[in-house]
């Protein structure tokens, strides 16, 4: 009797589960894969490697031309001192003036006024310049004294006439003996030339200038020029 009760609780113990050592993993279950995530990331990495691609072509096609930096009035030219360089992307449909192309643009007038920030193309500029509506071209051949001189193209002047003196009638020399009338020829003119540093008149103190003024004040100055009696002084540009 006690042999089989032995039996019996020996075989109760055997059919219950064994309990897991303290310490030891449970098993984990196994992992959810997901190629919809794979294949979204391998997407865009493949997104990102095209738009550094692109990038890399754009900068490619890149021109350097020229570009304004201060207003050229018609009739002006581009230097060295209102214009820089900058690089945009290459457009066939525009005529842009590239950087290798500065010289041969210096030798053109630009056709009406260019604003700064204006990028150049080859149709704002001709060998010769129309007169802007209203205005007239006039030569002065100064003396040494009845012109500033700094002068240069581009500059406002106020163009006044010289009064001889009544007895010394040397004003026509504008070296001192004469004075100058209060009331201006011209109020307001932009300076178009002046005559480049190897003319021969320069070196005797001479100087060749060509006012762009308004076409009232032609008669008055071009009357006075031909007399020699003309003072230019620089005066505050007002957009003229």
């Amino acid at each position: 009797m006690k042999i089989q009760e032995r039996m019996g609780a020996g075989s109760n113990r055997s059919a219950t589960p064994a309990q897991p050592g303290v310490g030891e993993r449970l098993p984990s279950p196994p992992r959810e894969r997901k190629p919809a995530l794979a294949a979204l990331a391998v997407l865009l990495i493949l997104v990102g490697a095209l738009g550094a691609t692109v990038l890399v072509l754009r900068a490619g096609d890149r021109i350097e031309v020229v570009k304004v930096t201060k207003e050229i009035p018609a009739g002006e030219a581009v230097t060295d001192d209102n214009s820089t360089t900058v690089m945009v992307n290459d457009d066939s449909s525009a005529n842009f003036v590239k950087k290798e192309q500065l010289g041969q643009l210096k030798a053109l007038k630009a056709k009406s006024t260019i604003y700064p920030g204006t990028v150049v193309v080859g149709e704002m500029f001709g060998a010769k310049a129309a007169l802007p509506a209203g205005k007239a071209s006039v030569g002065l051949s100064l003396k040494e004294g009845q012109y500033p001189s700094d002068v240069k193209s581009g500059d406002t002047v106020a163009a006044y006439p010289v009064v001889s003196g009544a007895s010394s009638g040397k004003g026509s020399g504008g070296s001192g003996s004469g004075s100058t009338s209060g009331t201006p020829l011209v109020a307001s003119a932009k300076v178009s030339t002046v005559a480049d540093t190897s003319d021969a008149t320069v070196s005797t103190g001479n100087q060749n200038v060509t006012l762009l003024v308004p076409q009232e004040d032609v008669a008055a100055l071009a009357s006075a020029a031909s007399e020699g009696k003309v003072v230019i002084v620089r005066v505050p540009s007002h957009g003229n």
